[in-house]
């Protein structure tokens, strides 16, 4: 029984998506080491729908409630055998496995979100969730959308669902090309065009960051997006951490690959909404998925894989979960 844990990225966020974990000895403990690193209140920015529409204050706010979620969890008895983390939430993967210090990996985002942020504003950009077209289909929208302009697969979030990123003429002509062929577009409430070409000027910054800084063999495997395949190695979860900011999120890939590690899967996505376990429950039929979004959720989870192992569901050693 592979427990993989789950951590969103910038999208899920929502007004007092902190709060929850305020109650909590760990969760605030948690968010208030990071406040302190950050230099800014996590709970109060929660509260202010303005600033969580900045990239620079929405990323670090994500990351903070993911890891409040974690430290939870961790604390209720929590084990797992495998990490992901979509987009942004690669950091707290890389956090809770040990790979990554929390200093640096704040000192990092701070980096990453304002490099981000000045790609963003040097050209404006946008990223919508085409549903119901096939991989192909979307690789033909992009292709016929994206001509003379740019528009890329940023996410490919799991059977029918990618997400295209770019110019935001592009993005639009990709959105009606996608409802003539029967699918759906959602746009995402994202401040520019991410993991596209759009965001190439912030790969350098980011690049540089990541060289200033140690990583450690995980405790457990953590599955890159820009791969999606679990690794323990630091080098690849440094190079293509490095990578991602242009490189698209392979999330199916991603839990398809943690799916495949042996025995029914667990899927607890730790942090704000529930967006990541309606994708793992698409990407790997008959899982078992929750959500946890506050200490209750939390001690109730820890309860059920407490249950699961005491009835003897087989927990792979990280030997068969990493390479």
């Amino acid at each position: 029984m592979p427990v993989a844990v789950l951590f969103p990225g910038q999208g899920s966020q929502f007004a007092g998506m902190a709060d929850p974990w305020i109650d909590h000895p760990d969760g605030k403990e948690t968010l208030a080491r990071i406040s302190d690193l950050l230099g800014w209140d996590v709970v109060e920015i929660c509260h202010d729908e303005n600033a969580l529409g900045r990239t620079e204050m929405v990323q670090q706010a994500v990351f903070a409630c993911d890891l409040a979620a974690w430290a939870v969890l961790r604390a209720e008895g929590t084990t797992v055998d495998v990490a992901a983390g979509h987009s942004l939430g690669e950091y707290a993967a890389l956090v809770a496995a040990g790979a990554l210090a929390l200093e640096d990996a704040v000192a990092a985002l701070t980096v990453r979100a304002d490099a981000m942020g000045r790609a963003a504003a040097a050209r404006a950009g946008a990223m919508s969730a085409l549903i119901g077209l096939t991989a192909e289909e979307a690789d033909e929208v992009c292709d016929v959308a994206g001509r003379g302009d740019v528009l890329a697969v940023a996410n490919e979030n799991g059977p029918k669902q990618i997400v295209v990123s770019g110019s935001v003429a592009a993005v639009e002509r990709a959105e009606e090309l996608a409802r003539t062929r029967g699918g759906k577009a959602i746009r995402i409430n994202v401040a520019g065009a991410f993991h596209s070409p759009l965001m190439a000027s912030a790969q350098q910054p980011l690049r540089e960051a990541l060289s200033r800084v140690d990583f450690h063999k995980p405790s457990f495997p953590v599955v890159p997006n820009a791969s999606g395949k679990p690794t323990l190695e630091p080098l690849a979860l440094r190079d293509l951490l490095s990578r991602h900011v242009v490189s698209p999120v392979r999330w199916e890939t991603s839990m398809r690959a943690i799916g495949d590690l042996g025995g029914p899967a667990w899927f607890v996505e730790a942090g704000p909404g529930d967006v990541l376990s309606k994708m793992a429950r698409r990407c790997v039929p008959g899982s078992t998925v929750r959500a946890v979004g506050s200490p209750a959720e939390a001690a109730a989870v820890a309860a059920e894989l407490r249950q699961a192992a005491a009835e003897g569901s087989p927990v792979p050693s990280q030997r068969e979960t990493g390479s």
